[in-house]
């Protein structure tokens, strides 16, 4: 059931438009990320559902309810910053209780409240304790405890983790997404980084000035990216020329091999079109079966996987294979051949 819905929404700053007639419809519940690279006007459009931003068009409705006039402390939402924003002359228990305070909530009800979102974070022992006596891990699960502990019905996160190292950041973002499906709250995680929208995400909108590019799957926007930006943007892309070879039946041409593809093919007989495909989406081969070949250019070992470098007509593809302690890597210089899995292959149209 559609939740929170954005109708043609639009934001300008003077002359310069940074949202262009933004549309989307949230389920209740669901987990959605907005993805793309900075100015791509992805934390304005959350800046505009938290009330910090006037759209200069279009309407937010929530349950039903238009918000779009509405200031920030009059719409039921809870903010999460990049920069935690915890109140330093306030400990972990009065951060959390901030909100409650302001509501006018009893202070029994407050004290139990905060003690259910401090068990909640798994930092109940630590509630006297001031921010500087925090890790950054700790300060945004403090924060994140106080923006859900009023009852909000949707939760925006503003690129949360980015100030954190890797590893906190993979902890972090698990224990969100925990906490998300089981509190059943409808959320809006803004980021840039791929892996993190992928990896916790019900959809993933790919934004690209100002617009959505594709919103889908994490398995839709990584494996049928619709425009050539989300193809780039989404993972590491390889692009190959071809001919097409039979239009109708879906064949095309690669050097020289003829290879039946599962994408509609957009142009004509004896056309050059560009195919996509993904590094996991070749394995090295015998010459002679191989779809193409080419000069080893570099081989990086990256634990599980081994990621070759390989120069094809003047073009550098990267394949990934998983490692294989029976089997050496290729070495720098060798020509090897690569045998592609055509149903992998993306006709990239725009």
């Amino acid at each position: 059931m559609t939740f929170l819905t954005l109708s043609h929404l639009k934001k300008s700053f003077g002359a310069t438009q940074v949202v262009h007639d933004f549309n989307m419809a949230i389920d209740k519940g669901e987990f959605i990320s907005f993805l793309g690279p900075s100015g791509c006007g992805k934390t304005t459009v959350l800046r505009m559902i938290a009330g910090f931003e006037t759209p200069s068009g279009g309407t937010i409705e929530i349950d039903g309810k238009d918000q779009t006039s509405l200031k920030p402390n009059q719409r039921n939402i809870g903010m999460v910053f990049q920069a935690y924003a915890l109140f330093p002359n306030m400990n972990v228990f009065d951060n959390v209780a901030f909100g409650l305070k302001i509501a006018g909530m009893p202070k029994a009800d407050i004290e139990a409240r905060v003690k259910e979102m401090l068990a909640l974070i798994h930092l109940e022992q630590l509630a006297e304790r001031f921010p500087y006596q925090l890790s950054g891990g700790q300060q945004q699960r403090v924060a994140l405890a106080r923006a859900l502990a009023p009852k909000p019905q949707v939760l925006l996160l503003d690129e949360p983790l980015s100030a954190l190292d890797a590893k906190i950041r993979v902890s972090l973002r698990e224990e969100i997404r925990q906490i998300q499906q089981k509190l059943g709250i409808t959320t809006v995680f803004v980021t840039h980084d791929q892996e993190e929208a992928l990896s916790i995400s019900d959809r993933i909108v790919v934004m690209n000035a100002g617009k959505a590019d594709q919103i889908g799957t994490p398995f839709e926007i990584y494996n049928r990216p619709t425009t050539r930006f989300v193809a780039s943007f989404v993972g590491t892309l390889n692009v190959l020329d071809a001919i097409v070879a039979d239009q109708s039946a879906g064949m095309v041409r690669i050097g020289d091999q003829t290879l039946a593809i599962r994408e509609t093919i957009p142009a004509a007989n004896g056309s050059p079109i560009q195919l996509a495909m993904r590094p996991e989406a070749g394995s090295l081969a015998a010459i002679g079966d191989a779809t193409v070949r080419g000069q080893v250019t570099s081989s990086q070992f990256l634990g599980s996987v081994i990621r070759t470098r390989i120069a094809v007509d003047g073009k550098m593809l990267s394949f990934d294979t998983f490692n294989d302690p029976g089997v050496k890597p290729p070495v720098v210089g060798d020509t090897v051949g690569v045998k592609i899995d055509p149903a992998a292959l993306i006709v990239l149209a725009d």
